[in-house]
């Protein structure tokens, strides 16, 4: 069993900066690849970044490169997104998820095994 928490989201003007922060609990967390999805209301879930289990590898949403990246502290068992230049259309739910014990992380909802609560990112025009 894992359990997720997200924190750091919040209310933000375009073209500022946040960093969301994801800790994990309840199994060893270097295996397991991590991301970040997000849901905007009225949509789909869908992907924004994933980084495999040792940090070597990191995906993005093409909608996000260059402006969010993605890392992870093992030790601390944490994974962030920094989120620079934030447009409207960021605004969204944005959950951390698990895929455990694997080589290399999906870019579907369907790979991820475990999920936290989400926090709300709002970007202001």
């Amino acid at each position: 069993q894992v359990q997720l928490e997200e924190s750091g989201g919040g209310l933000v003007q375009v073209g500022g900066s946040l960093r969301l922060s994801c800790s994990s609990s309840g199994r060893a967390f270097g295996s397991d690849s991590m991301a970040w999805f997000r849901q905007a209301p009225g949509k789909e879930r869908e992907f924004v970044a994933a980084i495999s289990a040792g940090g070597g590898r990191t995906y993005y949403q093409d909608s996000v490169k260059g402006r969010f990246t993605i890392s992870r502290d093992n030790a601390a068992k944490t994974v962030t997104l920094q989120m620079n230049s934030l447009k409207p259309e960021d605004t969204a739910t944005y959950y951390c998820a698990t895929e455990v014990l694997s080589t290399e992380p999906g870019t579907t909802s369907f790979d991820y095994d475990y999920w936290g609560q989400g926090t709300q990112v709002t970007v202001s025009s």
